[in-house]
C-alpha cells in the first residue's frame, strides 16, 4: 500500500466515512497516511482510535476559535532568513525543507507543511548556513521543519558536515517522526549520515501512543540507538489520544524500553482548527503527579507549554512545595503531606 493522500484513499481503505464537510479539511492542511501508521488503526472503532485521530481529517477541523492562531508559536516574527527561526541566543532552528512522511492533524505548523514545502534552495541554504557562521553564540543547531530525516541521505550528510564545519556549533538535534511512523527509511545509508564526527548529534522523535512503536519501529530505533546516537522522545498531550494516565505510563515505558528518553509532554498549541485535540493544563498537571508516583525518573518528561507569539518554552508542571517558604511543606508523589527545615 502506497501512503495515503486523499479523501478518496483514506475512503478505500476504510478509514473515514464520506462526509461533504470533510473537503474543507482537507483543503486547510494535507493528508498523508504511511501504510505502518494505516495498519495500526481498528477500522472498526474509527471514531475512538488514537492513532486514526491523529491523522485522519476530522469535521472538527473546520471550528476555528477566536484564540486559534496560524503561527501559534511566533516563527516568523523570529526568522531573520529563509529557513531559520532564533528564539534564543545559544540556539536556532534551521528548516531545510516542510515536506513529512505523515501529516499530524494537530500540527503547530499545518499552515506551513505539505506539498509546495520544497527544500530551501541552495542559495537559501548557504544563506542560513552564513547566518549561523557569523554568530558564535550559536552553541546548538535544530533541524527540524517539515521533517529533515526525509532528505536523501547524502542531501543530509552534506547539510550535517557543513554543519560540523562550524567551529562553534557543538551540537546538533534533529526532530523527526521519520522512524516512528515511515521505519523503512532509516537505512544503514541515513544512519551513517547522522555521524559527522566532530559535533554531538541527538535525535528526538515524536510519538504520541505506545501502538506506534510496532516491531519495525522499534527495529528502526535500535538500528540508530546502536550507533550510538542518543534518543529523546517528543509527545504532545492530545485529547483523545493521551489525555489519560494509564496510556501515558504505557507510552513512557514503551519509549524507555527502546532506549528513547522521554523528553518533553507539550502541551498542545493554539493552532487553528484543534481544539477537539485540547485539555487544561490543570488536567495535564494532574497526568503529570500521576506519573511522578507511577514511574522512575527515566521515564518522566518535563510538562511544557510553548508561549504564543514565539516567547519560548516554559515548564507548567504541578509544583510540589507549599507558597510560604517559611512553612516549607512538601508533598510527596503519592499526596502526602512533609514538613522540611528553611536554609
Amino acid at each position: 500500500m502506497p501512503t495515503l493522500r486523499s479523501l478518496d484513499a483514506l475512503e478505500r481503505e476504510g478509514l473515514l466515512l464520506p462526509d461533504p464537510r470533510l473537503e474543507e479539511a482537507a483543503q486547510s492542511m494535507a493528508i498523508a497516511v504511511t501504510p505502518e501508521m494505516a495498519a495500526l488503526i481498528d477500522r472498526a472503532n474509527l471514531a475512538n482510535d488514537p492513532i486514526a485521530r491523529q491523522f485522519v481529517p476530522s469535521v472538527q477541523e473546520t471550528e476555528i476559535a477566536a484564540a486559534e492562531l496560524a503561527d501559534p508559536i511566533g516563527d516568523e516574527a523570529r526568522s531573520p532568513v529563509k529557513g531559520i527561526v532564533h528564539r534564543y541566543p545559544d540556539r536556532v532552528l534551521l528548516k531545510p525543507l516542510h515536506v513529512c512522511p505523515v501529516y499530524c492533524r494537530f500540527c503547530f505548523r499545518r499552515e506551513k507543511v505539505g506539498p509546495g514545502g520544497e527544500a530551501l534552495s541552495a542559495d537559501e541554504m548557504a544563506a542560513a548556513l552564513a547566518y549561523i557562521r557569523a554568530r558564535p553564540e550559536i552553541w546548538e543547531v535544530i533541524l527540524t521543519g517539515g521533517d529533515p530525516l526525509m532528505l536523501a541521505p547524502r542531501r543530509l550528510a552534506d547539510l550535517m558536515n557543513a554543519l560540523a564545519a562550524i567551529p562553534h556549533v557543538a551540537i546538533v538535534r534533529l526532530h523527526s517522526r521519520v522512524p516512528i511512523v515511515d521505519p523503512g527509511r532509516v537505512t544503514a545509508e541515513l544512519v551513517q549520515a547522522l555521524k559527522p564526527g566532530r559535533v554531538g548529534v541527538w535525535l528526538a522523535v515524536h510519538c504520541n501512543h505506545a501502538r506506534e512503536l510496532a516491531g519495525p519501529t522499534r527495529a528502526a530505533l535500535a538500528r540508530l540507538a546502536d550507533a550510538g546516537l542518543p534518543l529523546m522522545g517528543q509527545t504532545v498531550l492530545l485529547k483523545g489520544v493521551n489525555d489519560e494516565v494509564e496510556t501515558l505510563e504505557q507510552l513512557m515505558r514503551a519509549l524507555v524500553a527502546a532506549r528513547v528518553k522521554p523528553y518533553y509532554l507539550h502541551h498542545p498549541d493554539l493552532v487553528r482548527g484543534t481544539g477537539h485535540f485540547r485539555v487544561s493544563i490543570e488536567h495535564g498537571q494532574a497526568l503529570m503527579r500521576a506519573l511522578r508516583g507511577r514511574l522512575s525518573g527515566l521515564a518522566q518528561p518535563t510538562y511544557v507549554l510553548d508561549v504564543p507569539g514565539g516567547h519560548g518554552k516554559v515548564p507548567v508542571g504541578p509544583a510540589y512545595l507549599a507558597d510560604d517558604p517559611q512553612a516549607m511543606t512538601v508533598e510527596d508523589a503519592f499526596g502526602g503531606q512533609h514538613r522540611y527545615p528553611p536554609a
